[in-house]
């Protein structure tokens, strides 16, 4: 099939007929009856099936239209790239950040700087770790904020702040007295822990780390997010280890925060692109972020590690 073959038969299979085909692809009627023949000449079988006057795919085009998604996603994905490429540079930054950053670094982060910056847009999104390297390569966002260093050779990564994770519990699960101190990695045994999905990027570390506990936590949740781990305590499902800034969400009224001992370190990265100059204002931003971040971290009295 051809480019024009599949638009021709993603526009039907959305609209159910070829005249409203045409008036998706603002083309005539005509054209479109013959894409769709000139296509089914070259596939050898037909594509659709004229039932109570709506055109049904065969069983034959369902096939096809896996593959057909996916040159889809490809021609969107080279069109948001020309978008980015048109794009003027200077006058616009755009920001990716995971869930977590995103609601407690960027706001107050962005507010300072924009007002700096009074003429510059700024583009925020939040995102995984890992869409997020695939933005920066797609050149959809300047810069991302992590907690994940990339494994990539066309980006680099600036640390910005270090810590370390952090125990979050229901409010009472600890005596009035130990809280604010380090929580000793033994007093884990045995605890009832929110786990982290297998396929978060610290998983393996966290695992790694609580591998000398004896009894292991127990561990009868797993989680995709942070956020969400975060919301299971306030709920009192269990205890979680999470990152610093999400745990700083976490309403006082129902959770206690204290960091481990040993402690797991724990770094905010800023990634950006190692091919290309960075826009001009980035680096004040970067300041701005570094500095938010430590004083966050300082609340909590997690020292730089």
């Amino acid at each position: 099939m051809r480019l024009r073959h599949i638009e021709i038969f993603q526009a039907i299979r959305q609209t159910g007929s070829i005249s409203a085909a045409a008036q998706l692809l603002h083309v005539s009627q005509p054209a479109v009856s013959k894409v769709l023949q000139h296509a089914e000449q070259q596939l050898g079988f037909p594509l659709f099936l004229r039932i109570r006057g709506k055109l049904h795919a065969t069983p034959e085009a369902l096939e096809l239209e896996r593959e057909v998604d996916k040159v889809s996603e490809s021609l969107q994905g080279v069109r948001r790239l020309a978008q980015s490429l048109r794009r003027e540079p200077g006058h616009s930054l755009r920001i990716g950040a995971t869930p977590a950053l995103a609601l407690s670094l960027l706001p107050p982060a962005i507010h300072e700087w924009t007002g700096r910056y009074p003429d510059i847009a700024c583009e925020l999104s939040s995102a995984h770790s890992r869409e997020l390297v695939q933005n920066l390569l797609m050149r959809e966002i300047d810069v991302a904020l992590t907690l994940q260093p990339p494994d990539h050779p066309a980006l680099k990564a600036q640390a910005l702040a270090s810590g370390v994770l952090v125990a979050l519990a229901p409010k009472g699960y600890w005596p009035d007295e130990d809280v604010g101190q380090p929580l000793p990695l033994m007093a884990l045994a045995d605890a009832p822990l929110i786990g982290l999905s297998s396929t978060d990027p610290l998983a393996a570390r966290l695992d790694s780390y609580l591998e000398a506990v004896e009894p292991a936590p127990r561990v009868r949740i797993a989680v995709q997010t942070y956020s969400l781990a975060r919301a299971m305590v306030e709920s009192g499902a269990g205890l979680a280890v999470i990152d610093p800034f999400t745990a700083l969400g976490a309403s006082p009224a129902t959770t206690t925060i204290r960091p481990l001992a040993p402690p797991l370190p724990i770094i905010l990265y800023a990634l950006t692109r190692v091919a290309e100059p960075p826009p001009h204002t980035l680096n004040d931003l970067l300041q701005i972020f570094s500095r938010r971040a430590q004083v966050q971290l300082d609340h909590l009295n997690l020292t730089k590690v």
